[in-house]
């Protein structure tokens, strides 16, 4: 299923994925019903295309009530696991929630931590780091995680943790690893995939 902005509504089947189905199966016939919209079968992919304007209409199932109800209940539980951790670990953690396509400066993280700029430094500085270097580590952090568990291109990649461009990104990157993001993902990859096949072997 593939969502996109695009022209009008419609939808796609396709017979090499949907397991051969014919355009007269009743697979298909129970899809049509369910989408009355314009279709094509027998392409080379399933996928829904969404018009812009119905990516802009409010969701249905959205409860404002549940989330309020729920949303204090894991605020809550997220500050009690920073709560467990070295302040540095504190910092770094919200430093990874406000890296999202921007760069944070030192006045944001005290400002999410409730305390001083000054009072920032000082703490950062009594447990042996600066702020620059933590957010050298949340972002170098963020990005192995990235790599490893999402499809995500390099540029949103380097776009989500808040470099101007992907070069940056990849020079910053290169200095953690020694290679290359792309290159590092696909040995990680490798490695995984050896990893798993050796333990199915044993």
């Amino acid at each position: 299923m593939d969502r996109r902005h695009g022209a009008p509504g419609h939808w796609t089947a396709s017979e090499s994925q949907a397991g051969g189905v014919s355009a007269n199966s009743s697979a298909l016939r129970t899809v049509r019903g369910a989408f009355p919209l314009p279709r094509q079968v027998q392409v080379h992919q399933n996928a829904l295309i969404f018009g812009k304007t119905d990516m802009e209409l409010p969701v249905v199932t959205h409860n404002a009530d549940l989330l309020a109800t729920v949303a204090p209940q894991l605020e809550a539980e997220l500050a009690q696991q920073l709560a467990q951790k070295p302040f540095s670990e504190q910092a770094k953690g919200i430093l990874k929630q406000l890296l999202a396509g921007q760069r944070p400066g030192i006045q944001d993280l005290a400002k999410e931590l409730h305390v001083s700029t000054r009072t920032l430094q000082r703490r950062l500085t009594e447990q042996g780091i600066s702020f620059q270097r933590l957010l050298e580590e949340a972002r170098r952090e963020l990005a192995r995680h990235y790599l490893l568990h999402s499809s995500l291109e390099l540029n949103e990649t380097a776009y989500l943790l808040g470099y101007e461009d992907a070069n940056s990104f990849f020079r910053a990157f290169h200095h953690w690893e020694g290679t290359s993001p792309g290159q590092w993902r696909v040995l990680q990859r490798n490695s995984q995939q050896t990893g798993q096949a050796q333990v199915g072997a044993a």
